[in-house]
């Protein structure tokens, strides 16, 4: 970790913008220098990605298909492609990355799909709003609805309990004639399940009735490397040429398996997450001990979202601070990672206090 405070000036604009961990970069490592992998077979057909895979499902605790690509925007769309023909609809949160976040790419590989909103408290689709949707349009004129897709932990930083995920693939009972089909956008999978506490990985994706899981790895240490992992295997028969024929089917797999190898032994991707809640908890507390400040959603994960007072973002982006803005709360996004620092907290505390003290703010 680095503690100096020129390098503090980035830590909180992503969870993209942190290094990779010395358990994955090892991992990487190995696979380059074992003697059963240094030369092996391309696309996948490689022990590295045999024992990636199995290591995952051996997290989840049953027999899934686990497919490696580069990045959740396309594990993601791809995901969704191999749920949705292009006259179906998809819903989501309307802060759904795959809405907000990744220029049309579900549409695009789904080769038409309409994203439809199903909006909710905190970030979280409310299912009772689902009738509404199922009345809308004229019949076989509007899209079928067939997907639901929600982020876990979401796009504001709040996680789905069971009991919600429950009650949202429950709509397949409740609606068995539109055969619904659930998606999970796990980016930062690792720390909805470190917020949840006392709750397996199986508990809150398969066995809560969740199809297909995008395993976020970049956000938690990795490299670029994400897993779309099929707990219903029908919907990944064909996913092999999907993967290929989007460009996303690495000739050299076993480098973006390896770090998956890494980070699941001895639970680093938990500690790594655990890493990132504990102080995004900790600059929540900070922030919040300023009266002007007001934090507009829960923190549960990584994420904390802070409305600031009039000129303060401004002049910590003058000062070299980078973080995003989140319009659709009027608020500004704090990311923490697997690596962000206590001094950059303090840091980026002491700066906020300066700019609030000063009479002009």
């Amino acid at each position: 970790m680095v503690n100096d405070v020129s390098n503090a000036k980035i830590q909180f604009l992503s969870d993209n913008a942190s290094p990779v961990c010395p358990e994955a970069w090892e991992a990487m490592e190995q696979a380059n220098l074992s003697p059963d992998s240094t030369f092996t077979i391309a696309y996948g057909d490689d022990p590295v990605t045999a024992e990636a895979t199995q290591r995952i499902q051996e997290v989840f605790e049953t027999d899934c298909e686990v497919f490696f690509v580069f990045n959740g925007s396309a594990a993601n769309a791809l995901a969704l492609a191999s749920i949705c023909q292009p006259f179906h609809g998809i819903v989501a949160h309307p802060f759904a990355h795959a809405e907000t976040d990744e220029a049309n790419a579900p549409e695009f590989f789904t080769g038409g799909a309409k994203l439809l909103h199903l909006d909710g408290a905190q970030g979280k689709v409310n299912p009772r709003g689902m009738a509404n949707l199922l009345r809308r349009g004229h019949g076989i004129h509007s899209a079928r609805i067939r997907a639901v897709t929600i982020t876990q932990a979401t796009e504001v930083g709040t996680i789905y309990s069971v009991d919600e995920v429950r009650e949202i693939t429950s709509l397949k009972q409740a609606h068995p004639e539109m055969d619904f089909k659930f998606h999970m956008d796990g980016a930062r999978f690792a720390n909805a399940l470190v917020g949840l506490g006392n709750v397996s990985p199986k508990e809150i994706t398969w066995q809560a009735g969740i199809d297909v899981l995008t395993f976020g790895g970049t956000k938690n240490g990795c490299p670029g490397t994400e897993a779309v992992v099929f707990f219903e295997k029908e919907l990944a028969r064909e996913f092999a040429w999907r993967r290929k024929q989007a460009g996303q089917l690495a000739s050299k797999m076993r480098y973006l398996a390896a770090p998956w190898i890494g980070i699941l032994k001895n639970d680093t991707w938990l500690k790594n997450a655990r890493h990132a809640n504990d102080h995004a908890q900790k600059l929540a507390n900070e922030l919040t001990a300023f009266s002007e400040v007001i934090l507009p959603f829960k923190v549960e994960s990584n994420a904390v979202f802070a409305q600031l007072p009039e000129g303060v973002a401004e002049e910590l982006h003058e000062r070299g601070w980078l973080f995003y803005e989140f319009t659709s709360a009027d608020a500004w996004r704090f990311m923490c990672t697997w690596s962000t620092t206590s001094e950059a907290i303090q840091a980026l505390i002491g700066d906020i206090r300066q700019i609030i003290a000063r009479p002009s703010v």
